[in-house]
Protein backbone atom coordinates (compact mmCIF):
# COMPACT_ATOMS: atom_id res chain seq x y z
CA UNK A 1 0.00 0.00 0.00
CA UNK A 2 1.22 3.66 -1.08
CA UNK A 3 0.43 6.43 1.43
CA UNK A 4 0.37 9.68 -0.18
CA UNK A 5 1.47 13.14 0.82
CA UNK A 6 -2.00 13.72 2.08
CA UNK A 7 -1.95 10.76 4.33
CA UNK A 8 1.95 11.42 5.57
CA UNK A 9 1.28 14.78 6.66
CA UNK A 10 -1.58 16.44 7.65
CA UNK A 11 -3.18 13.68 9.96
CA UNK A 12 0.49 13.41 11.87
CA UNK A 13 0.44 17.04 11.67
CA UNK A 14 -2.78 17.48 13.83
CA UNK A 15 -2.52 15.18 16.02
CA UNK A 16 0.84 16.70 16.97
CA UNK A 17 -0.77 19.80 17.44
CA UNK A 18 -3.31 18.70 19.86
CA UNK A 19 -0.50 17.16 21.88
CA UNK A 20 1.21 20.17 21.66
CA UNK A 21 -1.94 22.34 22.43
CA UNK A 22 -2.44 19.87 25.72
CA UNK A 23 1.24 20.59 27.13
CA UNK A 24 0.43 24.28 26.76
CA UNK A 25 -2.56 23.95 28.99
CA UNK A 26 -0.53 21.67 31.02
CA UNK A 27 1.95 24.46 31.84
CA UNK A 28 -0.40 27.00 32.50
CA UNK A 29 -2.06 25.04 35.04
CA UNK A 30 1.17 24.29 36.73
CA UNK A 31 2.24 28.16 36.39
CA UNK A 32 -1.20 28.80 38.28
CA UNK A 33 -0.61 26.02 40.49
CA UNK A 34 3.02 27.44 41.77
CA UNK A 35 1.98 31.22 41.24
CA UNK A 36 4.34 31.53 38.46
CA UNK A 37 3.76 34.69 36.44
CA UNK A 38 2.88 32.66 33.46
CA UNK A 39 5.04 34.87 31.09
CA UNK A 40 8.48 33.17 32.61
CA UNK A 41 7.06 30.13 30.81
CA UNK A 42 6.47 32.34 27.81
CA UNK A 43 9.55 34.23 26.91
CA UNK A 44 11.26 30.89 28.72
CA UNK A 45 14.76 29.66 26.83
CA UNK A 46 17.00 26.60 27.00
CA UNK A 47 19.90 28.96 26.36
CA UNK A 48 20.65 32.37 25.96
CA UNK A 49 21.45 31.98 22.05
CA UNK A 50 17.65 30.32 21.81
CA UNK A 51 14.46 31.77 21.21
CA UNK A 52 11.85 31.51 24.04
CA UNK A 53 8.66 29.67 23.97
CA UNK A 54 5.96 31.89 21.71
CA UNK A 55 9.17 31.94 18.62
CA UNK A 56 8.99 28.20 19.19
CA UNK A 57 5.57 27.77 18.31
CA UNK A 58 5.40 30.55 16.04
CA UNK A 59 7.97 28.96 13.93
CA UNK A 60 6.76 25.61 14.34
CA UNK A 61 2.99 26.63 13.08
CA UNK A 62 4.58 28.78 10.13
CA UNK A 63 6.45 25.86 9.28
CA UNK A 64 4.05 23.65 8.59
CA UNK A 65 1.05 26.15 7.24
CA UNK A 66 3.32 27.36 4.88
CA UNK A 67 4.77 24.41 3.98
CA UNK A 68 1.46 22.50 3.11
CA UNK A 69 0.47 25.43 1.36
CA UNK A 70 3.01 25.15 -0.90
CA UNK A 71 2.50 21.46 -1.48
CA UNK A 72 -1.34 21.90 -2.02
CA UNK A 73 -1.10 24.60 -4.28
CA UNK A 74 -2.39 26.50 -1.66
CA UNK A 75 -2.65 30.10 -0.11
CA UNK A 76 -2.02 30.17 3.63
CA UNK A 77 -3.09 33.02 6.22
CA UNK A 78 -0.37 34.75 7.06
CA UNK A 79 -0.08 35.09 11.03
CA UNK A 80 1.03 38.32 12.96
CA UNK A 81 3.99 36.64 15.52
CA UNK A 82 1.99 38.97 18.29
CA UNK A 83 1.15 35.98 20.68
CA UNK A 84 2.62 37.08 24.41
CA UNK A 85 -0.33 34.52 26.68
CA UNK A 86 -0.74 31.24 26.85
CA UNK A 87 -4.56 31.86 25.33
CA UNK A 88 -2.47 33.53 22.07
CA UNK A 89 -0.28 30.36 21.14
CA UNK A 90 -3.51 27.90 21.93
CA UNK A 91 -5.38 30.48 19.31
CA UNK A 92 -2.22 30.40 16.83
CA UNK A 93 -2.21 26.65 17.53
CA UNK A 94 -6.20 26.09 16.39
CA UNK A 95 -6.01 28.32 13.29
CA UNK A 96 -3.12 26.06 11.76
CA UNK A 97 -5.04 23.14 12.65
CA UNK A 98 -8.24 24.33 11.26
CA UNK A 99 -6.19 25.19 8.18
CA UNK A 100 -4.94 21.61 7.82
CA UNK A 101 -8.17 20.67 7.87
CA UNK A 102 -9.43 22.49 5.09
CA UNK A 103 -7.28 21.04 3.05
CA UNK A 104 -8.31 17.95 0.98
CA UNK A 105 -6.24 14.98 0.05
CA UNK A 106 -6.74 15.68 -3.66
CA UNK A 107 -5.05 18.87 -3.29
CA UNK A 108 -1.64 17.13 -2.51
CA UNK A 109 -2.08 14.82 -5.20
CA UNK A 110 1.50 14.85 -6.96
CA UNK A 111 3.28 17.22 -4.83
CA UNK A 112 5.89 14.71 -3.53
CA UNK A 113 7.08 15.74 -7.62
CA UNK A 114 6.10 19.60 -7.39
CA UNK A 115 10.06 20.85 -7.47
CA UNK A 116 10.01 23.26 -4.40
CA UNK A 117 11.91 26.85 -3.67
CA UNK A 118 11.74 29.45 -0.95
CA UNK A 119 13.32 31.86 0.82
CA UNK A 120 13.76 32.66 4.41
CA UNK A 121 14.61 35.34 6.98
CA UNK A 122 15.70 38.93 6.04
CA UNK A 123 18.75 37.83 4.07
CA UNK A 124 16.64 35.92 1.71
CA UNK A 125 18.42 32.64 1.55
CA UNK A 126 16.83 30.39 -1.35
CA UNK A 127 16.25 27.20 -0.59
CA UNK A 128 15.65 24.51 -3.56
CA UNK A 129 14.38 21.28 -3.04
CA UNK A 130 13.88 18.79 -6.32
CA UNK A 131 10.79 17.27 -5.03
CA UNK A 132 7.97 18.12 -2.77
CA UNK A 133 8.44 14.74 -1.27
CA UNK A 134 12.23 15.64 0.10
CA UNK A 135 10.85 19.44 0.82
CA UNK A 136 8.40 17.70 3.24
CA UNK A 137 10.21 14.95 4.64
CA UNK A 138 13.60 16.47 5.36
CA UNK A 139 12.19 19.73 6.00
CA UNK A 140 8.78 20.45 7.10
CA UNK A 141 8.56 17.57 9.42
CA UNK A 142 12.10 17.76 11.07
CA UNK A 143 11.78 21.64 11.06
CA UNK A 144 8.59 21.16 13.28
CA UNK A 145 9.43 18.38 15.87
CA UNK A 146 12.72 20.39 16.65
CA UNK A 147 10.42 23.41 17.45
CA UNK A 148 7.70 20.84 19.19
CA UNK A 149 10.60 19.04 21.39
CA UNK A 150 12.13 22.46 21.76
CA UNK A 151 9.03 23.88 23.44
CA UNK A 152 8.08 20.91 25.71
CA UNK A 153 12.48 21.46 26.88
CA UNK A 154 11.85 24.62 27.86
CA UNK A 155 8.89 23.83 30.10
CA UNK A 156 10.54 20.54 31.37
CA UNK A 157 13.71 22.79 32.26
CA UNK A 158 10.82 25.08 34.12
CA UNK A 159 9.66 22.48 36.35
CA UNK A 160 6.74 21.37 34.16
CA UNK A 161 5.51 18.11 35.22
CA UNK A 162 5.57 16.63 31.84
CA UNK A 163 6.40 13.16 30.53
CA UNK A 164 7.15 11.09 27.33
CA UNK A 165 3.71 10.56 27.58
CA UNK A 166 2.37 14.04 27.30
CA UNK A 167 4.56 13.89 24.06
CA UNK A 168 3.78 10.44 22.34
CA UNK A 169 0.20 9.97 22.30
CA UNK A 170 -2.47 7.68 21.36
Amino acid sequence: MTLSMYEISIPMFIHNFNILSQILLKAEKNAEKRKIDKSVFINARLAPDMMPLTKQIQIGTDMVRLGIGRLAGVKAPSFKDNEATFSDLQKRIQKTITFLEKIKSKQMDNSDLKKIELSIGKRKQVFKFKNGYIYLSEWIIPHFFFHMTTAYDILRANGVNLSKRDFVRM
